[in-house]
């Protein structure tokens, strides 16, 4: 029996990759691009540990050459996912009660697998399936995948060592459980690291976990769970069954030992969860933790002593990387007026600039959208804005799904706060500036507080210090993640724990210790030595 303790040191984020002319991380990207593109691959269904394929199944394109078929997944139905249940809760007495140091492990080197001989596959299955260029793929599917793996073993760790005082003659102690039922995890496109932690996060607890990825990033997700499986998890933890989200809600969600819910996509299918949840509350063993990070309006916000060029940059970079697909993508923003001429200009140049295209052209800043659905949602906006009196398109605006998804980067100038690109969550590369009169500062602020039902991210730019303060009181609530004179995009973990509130979600920030204690369950133990023997007490004596 090992009494020893184990100490992991506070870990260091992975070290960003420069992919620079001549590099051998440039040559290996390269040729594993070339090879993923002419070899198709089959994706399972995995359940127990088993690969499973059904009768249903869907393809995985390209998306911005939606010609190019990167393989097919097959599709779990109420069967399939009735097994991923059983298989959990069969594995879940025994992963639980593996010593930590060893579930530690697994996690540990399934972080060093991802950034070592696998660096190269991920990456370009998360731009290919992804439509990502390799920088913002490096820092997602290599780089913050592998700092949630390694600080939230620390974290775990740091919240095992957490323990209550004693009084004489008694220890207290606590024990931090595993939730009693399984976790269900729904997961994100855009981000392949969102969907190892969504599944990873309560499986280090030692929680039993149904990982549902989106369907339009099923290639790099099923990749990260071989990773997995490879660093030695046992079958039957983590179950990995691609599915129609009704299929999800109707057998999983309603499911008595759902004990868990771990979320990242719209406000409105959470909505449609927690609305399902509170339906079925009477079923279920225990009350299941709902944490969810879901949409964003996210802003930025310049006061007339703003740099002109920090708040050129952060505006295209924050609101065109991975074209506007991240839930923390600028796109809205209030300027002075004093600014916007020469704002205007640097804009014109700056974006004139971006090139757009295929992700194995490493010129390319931007690339597509993700899938028709969200291209043509896209473009619905863009044509209300151009049959609108109230804003007008003054950069970009085009788009092409001939070849693949394009919406060229675009600003949108409106002329009320409240207008409907200015509220409305788009997921494109679309950013709506309102300006406002120098003297109407306070007002604004207010306006930029209230007119969304988000508070994910957003960010302040200004050189008075005076005014600093008064904007970041005045925003208070309105962004769980908030940024002065930076892009409100970009948090690393371990340094910029994220999420959000209001309509963006629980707020229970992925990458802290945080998120962490909602994937356990305390037991207080009060062990007294020597007990007590006499009923009386001693005030109950006569004189």
């Amino acid at each position: 029996m090992n009494n020893a303790y184990f100490q992991l040191k506070l870990p260091e984020n992975e070290l960003i990759k420069g992919y620079m002319p001549g590099s051998p991380e440039r040559f290996a990207l390269k040729a594993e691009l070339e090879r993923q593109l002419v070899n198709p691959v089959e994706v399972p269904i995995i359940i127990g540990g088993k690969e499973i394929r059904t009768e249903n199944k869907e393809k995985m394109i390209c998306p911005h050459d939606h010609q190019k078929v990167l393989g097919e997944y097959y599709v779990a139905g109420e069967k399939e996912l009735l097994m991923a249940i059983d298989a959990a809760e069969a594995a879940k007495d025994e992963w639980e009660n593996m010593p930590w140091e060893h579930r530690a492990t697994i996690f540990l080197k399934a972080a060093d697998l991802l950034t070592g001989k696998y660096r190269a596959k991920l990456s370009a299955s998360c731009m290919l399936g992804q439509s990502k260029n390799p920088f913002q793929a490096e820092i997602d599917v290599i780089c913050e995948l592998a700092d949630f793996l390694r600080f939230n073993t620390y974290y775990v760790q740091e919240i095992y060592k957490q323990q209550p005082n004693n009084s004489s003659g008694i220890w207290n102690r606590v024990e931090y459980r595993a939730l009693d039922g399984f976790v269900a995890a729904i997961t994100p496109f855009n981000f392949t690291a969102i969907g190892g932690n969504l599944a990873t996060a309560p499986a280090m607890a030692g929680n039993t976990v149904l990982w549902k990825p989106s369907s339009t990033s099923v290639l790099s997700n099923y990749y990260v769970m071989q990773i997995l499986i490879e660093a030695g998890l046992p079958a039957g933890v983590i179950n990995f069954v691609p599915c129609r989200g009704v299929d999800f809600g109707k057998v999983v969600v309603s499911h008595p030992k759902m004990a868990g819910f771990h979320f990242t996509g719209s406000t409105g299918v959470f909505n449609n969860i927690w609305n399902q949840v509170g339906g079925n509350i009477d079923k279920y063993v225990t009350y299941p933790r709902l944490v969810g990070e879901t949409g964003g309006k996210d802003f930025i916000f310049a006061h007339e002593s703003a740099d002109i060029e920090a708040l050129t940059c952060a505006i295209v970079l924050g609101s065109f990387e991975y074209q506007g697909q991240k839930c923390s993508a600028a796109s809205r923003a209030y300027i002075p007026e004093s600014l916007w001429g020469d704002l205007k200009r640097r804009l014109e140049e700056e974006i004139g600039k971006i090139k757009m295209g295929d992700v194995r052209d490493f010129t390319n800043l931007v690339n597509a959208v993700i899938d028709q659905k969200s291209f043509k949602n896209i473009q619905s906006y863009l044509d209300y804005v151009r049959e609108s009196k109230d804003a007008d398109i003054v950069i970009g605006g085009g788009s092409d799904d001939s070849v693949g998804y394009f919406v060229e980067p675009t600003i949108i100038l409106a002329k009320s706060p409240t207008f409907k690109t200015m509220v409305e969550e788009i997921f494109g590369p679309v950013m709506t500036i309102y300006v406002y009169p120098n003297d109407k500062l306070e007002e604004t602020l207010k306006e930029c507080d209230t007119a969304t039902t988000y508070g994910l991210t957003g960010s302040v730019f200004a050189q008075d210090r005076a005014a600093i303060i008064k904007m970041a009181k005045a925003l208070d609530h309105a962004a769980g993640n908030f940024y002065i004179n930076d892009k409100p995009t970009g948090a690393v973990v371990g340094q910029q724990p994220f999420g959000g509130s209001r309509g963006s979600g629980t707020n229970d920030k992925a990458g802290s210790a945080i998120n962490l204690y909602r994937w356990m369950s305390q037991r207080t133990i009060k062990e007294t030595f020597v007990p007590r023997t006499v009923v009386n007490y001693p005030y109950m004596e006569e004189e």
